[in-house]
């Protein structure tokens, strides 16, 4: 299984993944097979990717790190707060979030889920449709920021702070025209201060909720606030800065970047990894990213590399800790002839093989 940008797709091939939009109805479930109609409906509802599964990796699955149940659930759930409360009710927003058992019972699913999984890798990226971007973006927010705090060996009072001040931390965007949000191009000068007001405005719909503690409301406030003092809307500092809304800041940002928009294909998972490494104590504490990247996979299972060996490889198992050191398995030579026989190799244990940079052509197509 692997994923595959809606314009790669052909007619016979067949949904690896079922396609859930935010209001948990199944578009395309597992094992129908596309047809021009399907992609073209696909394109119209704003979905630019689609897991397949054409044999490539028959033997491995590509799992999420939550039930598709929970997932789905929370992304509805999500989804109907935010869209509920028009600008006039804002005001009584807060006291409608964590008032309701239900979204206690869903950051309780998340939180025991990934606590009963001492192995979790992050090789999936969600779909998401152009429509449901908002509500699919919060939740994955949510989850990876809990992988972060239980990395990070945080205790069940901290986790569940911290999973409600991710999963909200754009619910001041409710505020925000759709125009605006939705917009395919550059934003203007006026456009990008609109958007600068929502940390405020959620910060503001939290705190309305004596339930809601402190440290969750912050997360809205300060998710864009950046290390190095250079982040919006206080230009806060270093430790400053609290440590929640570092961990919702690092993960919004690596989770924006990689997923796909209709008007433009996600950067690779390599790429942001890469980015996000980098930013070390500028952007983000290098110690929350360490903790953040030893769980998510650089090269997610199913991605088509190329080594530097000239052969082409599919990923099909990372280790955690050891994120940029995947298990791949050898499809074609160095001159593009298919292998007659199965050879995996370890990366962490062959140094001296590495991958290429992007090789997105070549992966699109195979």
């Amino acid at each position: 299984m692997r994923r595959v940008p809606i314009y790669a797709l052909q007619p016979g091939q067949k949904v690896g993944k079922p396609v859930i939009n935010g209001s948990g109805q199944v578009l395309l479930n597992r094992g129908v097979i596309l047809t021009r109609n399907y992609i073209d409906k696909l394109y119209r509802l704003g979905i630019v990717s689609l897991y397949i599964d054409d044999g490539l990796l028959p033997d491995i699955e590509v799992n999420d790190i939550i039930s598709d149940k929970t997932r789905i659930d929370t992304i509805k759930h999500v989804k109907d707060i935010m869209t509920t409360h028009n600008e006039g009710q804002s005001k009584r927003c807060g006291a409608s979030i964590l008032a309701s058992k239900k979204t206690l019972s869903l950051v309780y699913d998340i939180i025991d889920q990934l606590l009963d999984n001492n192995n979790l890798i992050v090789n999936l990226i969600d779909i998401r449709t152009m429509d449901d971007y908002t509500y699919a973006h919060s939740v994955n927010v949510c989850v990876l920021s809990v992988l972060t705090g239980i990395s990070m060996g945080m205790v069940r009072s901290q986790l569940v702070q911290l999973a409600i001040g991710a999963l909200f931390h754009d619910i001041g965007k409710m505020l925000v025209p759709l125009s605006i949000l939705n917009k395919p191009a550059k934003l203007t000068p006026q456009e990008f201060e609109e958007i600068k007001l929502h940390p405020g405005n959620g910060f503001n719909i939290l705190s309305n909720d004596t339930n809601i503690s402190r440290n969750s409301a912050l997360i809205a406030q300060q998710h864009h606030e950046r290390y190095n003092g250079e982040g919006y809307p206080g230009g806060l500092e270093g430790e400053a800065i609290h440590l929640f809304s570092q961990i919702v800041g690092m993960v919004d940002m690596y989770d924006a970047l990689t997923a796909d928009r209709i008007y433009r294909k996600g950067v690779p998972p390599q790429e942001v990894y890469e980015m996000i490494l980098g930013s070390g104590d500028c952007l983000f504490k290098q110690e929350i990213i360490n903790q953040f990247l030893k769980n998510i996979a650089a090269y997610p299972a199913g991605t088509v590399v190329k080594l530097s060996t000239g052969e082409i490889a599919i990923v099909i198992e990372t280790l955690p800790g050891y994120t940029q050191y995947p298990k791949v398995r050898i499809l074609f030579t160095d001159n593009l002839e298919p292998v007659d026989e199965q050879i995996e190799i370890s990366l962490l244990e062959h140094r001296n093989i590495t991958i290429l940079p992007s090789f997105r052509k070549f992966a699109d197509k195979y």
